[in-house]
C-alpha cells in the first residue's frame, strides 16, 4: 500500500503555542497520524499526549524513518536551518509563517528543497478565517461595484509581547507575527493585481526592541488603495463593537461593507438612490451647514446581510491531505509567500526612510 492510501505520518518541531495547537488538531483530524513532537526545551514536552513520541532532539525527529512530513513550529529564526535539514533527510515540509526572516533566506531554502525534490509549503491557516472569507466573498461577487478602498485592521489593548516574540534576533515583532497574515490575506484576495507603491509606518510604541504598531498603504494597479493597520496598544471603550478584534472595511461605487470580529458581524450598506450634482438641501450641524456630512434623511441608508461562509482552520490540513494525494493543488504556494516576504522588506524600508517604495 503506497503513502497515498494511508494516513499522513506527521511530526511537529516546536511545542510552544502553535505546536500545542497543531498537536490538538492533528490528533483528531482524519487522514493524519501524529508520530511525535520535539522541542529544544524538555519541559515543553511534559504535556505531550499519550502515545505520541517525545524526541529529545530535532535531529532525531527529522531522521525518524516513520515520519513523512515535518511541521516546523519553532521560533522564526530557526526556520531556515530546520527546513534545510528536513529537506536533506527527504521529508516533506510544512513551515509556520513567516516562512523565513528574509527573501535571501527563503531563496536558499527553495534551492535546497528543489534539489531534494520534497514538498514544501507554509501554514497560512488564516486564509480560512471567517471574517476574511466573508469580505473576500463580497469582493469576489462584485457586490460593491468598483472597489476603490480596502482596510484590514487588528487592535489590542495589552501592548506587551511575550516569550521570544520580544526579541529581534528570534524574529519577534508584530509584522512577523500578525502582519504576515494580514498582508497575505490582501494579496490572496487580489492575486492578479500588482502593487505599484508601498508606504508604511512601523513603530515600537511600548516595547523596547520589536514593532508593536504598523500602518501600511498599498496602491494597486487595479485602482484599489489598501490599508493594513495593527496596534497592540490601540484603545477604545467600545468592546461591544468587537474593538479589540478584527475589522474590515471595503468601499465601492455602489456601496460599502464592514465586517467586525473574528466571527464576524456586519452589513453591506448602500444608499436608496444615488446623489446627483444638483443643488441639495443644506443641513445644519454642530460644525455648520453641510450637504455631504449631515445625518441622512430617513430611508436614505439601506443595508443587506453579508454573505454566509463556512470555513475553519482545519480546512488548511484538509487541503494539504488532498494535495498530498494529487487531488488538488497546495493552497499556499511558495512564490506567494516570497512575495509577502518581499513586501515586508519594502515596508521596513519605507518606515526607515519615510518614503514610498515602488514595488512591482
Amino acid at each position: 500500500m503506497d503513502k497515498f492510501m494511508e494516513d499522513i505520518r506527521i511530526a511537529i518541531i516546536g511545542h510552544g503555542f502553535m505546536g500545542h495547537e497543531h498537536e490538538a488538531m492533528l490528533s483528531k483530524l482524519e487522514g493524519y497520524r501524529l508520530i511525535g513532537i520535539s522541542d529544544i526545551d524538555p519541559k515543553q514536552l511534559e504535556d505531550v499526549k499519550e502515545g505520541v513520541k517525545r524526541y529529545p532532539s530535532n535531529e532525531e525527529l527529522i531522521n525518524d524513518p516513520e515520519v513523512q512530513v515535518v511541521l516546523i513550529a519553532a521560533n522564526n529564526n530557526q526556520h531556515h536551518d530546520l527546513v534545510c535539514q528536513a529537506a536533506r533527510a527527504g521529508k516533506d515540509i510544512i513551515c509556520e509563517k513567516p516562512i523565513a526572516m528574509s527573501v535571501d533566506e527563503l531563496d536558499d531554502m527553495i534551492k535546497v528543497v528543489d534539489e531534494c525534490g520534497v514538498n514544501f509549503t507554509v501554514h497560512h491557516q488564516r486564509r480560512f478565517d471567517p471574517d476574511f472569507r466573508t469580505i473576500k466573498e463580497v469582493f469576489d461577487q462584485k457586490s460593491l461595484g468598483e472597489v476603490y478602498t480596502l482596510k484590514n485592521s487588528l487592535y489590542g489593548f495589552n501592548g506587551n509581547m511575550h516569550d521570544w516574540h520580544i526579541y529581534i534576533k528570534e524574529g519577534g515583532g508584530m509584522l512577523f507575527d500578525w502582519g504576515v497574515h494580514l498582508l497575505d490575506q490582501i494579496l490572496w484576495m487580489m492575486p492578479g493585481a500588482k502593487i505599484k507603491s508601498v508606504f508604511a509606518d512601523v513603530r515600537n510604541v511600548i516595547n523596547y526592541e520589536v514593532d508593536d504598531y504598523f500602518k501600511v498603504l498599498m496602491k494597486f494597479d487595479n485602482g484599489i488603495m489598501a490599508e493594513v493597520e495593527l496596534g497592540t496598544y490601540y484603545l477604545a471603550d467600545k468592546p461591544q463593537d468587537k474593538w479589540f478584534e478584527r475589522h474590515w472595511f471595503m468601499g465601492g461605487n455602489t456601496g460599502s461593507a464592514y465586517v467586525d470580529g473574528f466571527y464576524p458581524e456586519g452589513k453591506i450598506v448602500r444608499t436608496s438612490h444615488f446623489l446627483t450634482n444638483v443643488r441639495g438641501t443644506r443641513t445644519m450641524t454642530a460644525a455648520g451647514p453641510t450637504r455631504s456630512f449631515g445625518p441622512p434623511a430617513d430611508g436614505t441608508i439601506v443595508t443587506e446581510e453579508l454573505p454566509k461562509v463556512n470555513t475553519k482552520h482545519e480546512d488548511y490540513f484538509i487541503n494539504y491531505r488532498k494535495a498530498y494525494e494529487g487531488q488538488e493543488e497546495f493552497l499556499v504556494k511558495i512564490p506567494e509567500t516570497r512575495r509577502v516576504l518581499a513586501l515586508m522588506e519594502a515596508i521596513r524600508e519605507s518606515a526607515r526612510t519615510g518614503m514610498a517604495i515602488q514595488f512591482e
